[in-house]
């Protein structure tokens, strides 16, 4: 039986605790997005690319992890993401982020992650990769979540957006605009 010290069990809590406050507000907040193209550019393009958007609900696990001394310790909490989404996307996710922040109430902390997609956009297959990155300034939300570039595969390939999160009643959701080549 291993025993675990008081104070490495405190820094856990506190790490835990400062990951539901710090997430879950940033979560919260939307930023609005579009998707972007250049009609003009000077550049013939192969495949006619479509402008489209996606929605639905998700779950996600979070799993923190212990301190690691060489990645800033307690001061900085790394956690595994696990995510089933539905709706237009159905898919899964697995992902790691690292935050920081004291998690009290209207204070400032932020996050970043970086998590793989696995699954179906509207019956296309493939994967593709996202980066979070957020920040609580005294309590006020900033999020932005973008589909890493050239980062799909399989039918995805092609694929660039960005993803708004919302967390309404305990609930998540996404809300996804994005642009993908006509033919995979």
């Amino acid at each position: 039986m291993k025993i675990v010290p008081a104070s490495t069990r405190a820094s856990a809590s506190l790490r835990s605790r400062l990951a539901a406050a710090c997430l879950a507000p940033l979560l919260v907040a939307t930023i609005s997005t579009h998707a972007q193209t250049n009609p003009k550019s000077s550049t013939p393009t192969k495949k006619a690319i479509m402008s489209l958007h996606a929605t639905g609900a998700f779950e996600v696990k979070i799993d923190p992890q212990p301190p690691d001394e060489k990645g800033g310790g307690a001061a900085i909490g790394r956690m595994f993401l696990d995510k089933q989404f539905h709706g237009d996307l159905e898919a899964t996710s697995k992902g790691t982020m690292l935050a920081a922040g004291t998690g009290a109430k209207n204070s400032s902390g932020g996050y970043v992650a970086l998590e793989i997609v696995t699954g179906s956009l509207k019956g296309r297959t493939g994967t593709f990769v996202l980066q979070h990155s957020a920040t609580m300034n005294r309590g006020v939300p900033q999020l932005s979540i973008t589909v890493v570039p050239d980062s799909a595969t399989g039918q995805l390939t092609g694929l660039a957006g960005k993803m708004n999160i919302t967390i309404a009643d305990g609930k998540h959701s996404y809300d996804f605009e994005y642009t993908l080549p006509e033919t995979p």
